[in-house]
């Protein structure tokens, strides 16, 4: 029999020791409580993230291993994505419709029955983006939105929630454009959570749990500026910056 601690009557910032997670499944915490703002900035603070479908409780994990990817590794494109860079007209804007991406990233995809993105999930994080702690990046073609990323921010590290793709590659760009700016601004690592083949794919790595709390502690308690975020301008997805977008290894 699974018991975890009932968070219904717990203060907002207060969450149990992510070390008494449980193995399997792998990092299951507690369950309960609200999505309120407050609660929400506190658990990612501490490492910790709901994860629950539709009609069940709101769950909340603090997996071991945690998944996440290094920004310095991740803003270099390899060979096939420059390909893509170079001949696609797409254009990268942040936070120009958070709430799109959101509902982009619940539509049904192949092999998916139902998301774990409910109605009551897009509220929660839509206040938490009005309050300057979660942002989107979106590609466009046009007047259509190709792909997109959408994440919250804790200090210096940026935890992803959900990324999609209408176009191949869309997710990518957006991926790649986040990293470039993270890392930019002096944040080294984006959080992708739970490592799935895809995920590896792309370039992230498993961090014993340990490791990814410590260095949560130290970039979350160093603020990043929110008008640098304000202060992104549209930009062309087939060109960056010469010590971002630069050539690269295949790999």
């Amino acid at each position: 029999m699974i018991r975890l601690p009932l968070l219904d009557h717990w203060p907002a910032e207060r969450f149990p020791d992510p070390a008494e997670a449980l193995r399997e499944p792998s990092g299951l915490l507690a369950f309960g409580g609200d999505l309120s703002p407050e609660r929400l900035r506190a658990a990612y603070a501490q490492g910790i993230f709901p994860w629950f479908n539709e009609g069940e409780p709101i769950l909340w994990w603090s997996p071991d291993p945690r998944c996440v990817f290094r920004t310095a590794k991740l803003c270099r494109p390899n060979r096939s994505l420059r390909r893509l860079l170079a001949r696609c007209s797409w254009q990268v804007t942040v936070d120009r419709d958070f709430v799109g991406v959101m509902h982009a990233c619940a539509a049904p995809r192949d092999g998916q029955h139902g998301t774990w993105i409910s109605p009551e999930m897009i509220d929660a994080y839509a206040t938490l983006h009005t309050r300057g702690h979660a942002h989107s990046v979106e590609v466009w073609r046009g007047a259509s939105m190709v792909g997109g990323i959408y994440g919250v921010m804790s200090g210096r590290l940026f935890s992803g929630e959900s990324m999609f793709s209408r176009e191949s590659g869309g997710s990518k760009v957006a991926l790649l454009a986040l990293a470039r700016l993270l890392h930019e601004w002096g944040c080294p690592l984006l959080d992708a959570q739970v490592a799935n083949p895809h995920l590896l794919s792309l370039g992230a790595e498993e961090m014993p749990r340990a490791d990814y709390l410590a260095a949560l502690r130290s970039l979350a308690a160093q603020p990043l500026d929110p008008a640098l975020w304000a202060g992104v301008a549209p930009m062309d997805a087939r060109h960056g910056p010469e010590s971002t977008w630069h050539q690269d290894e295949d790999h």
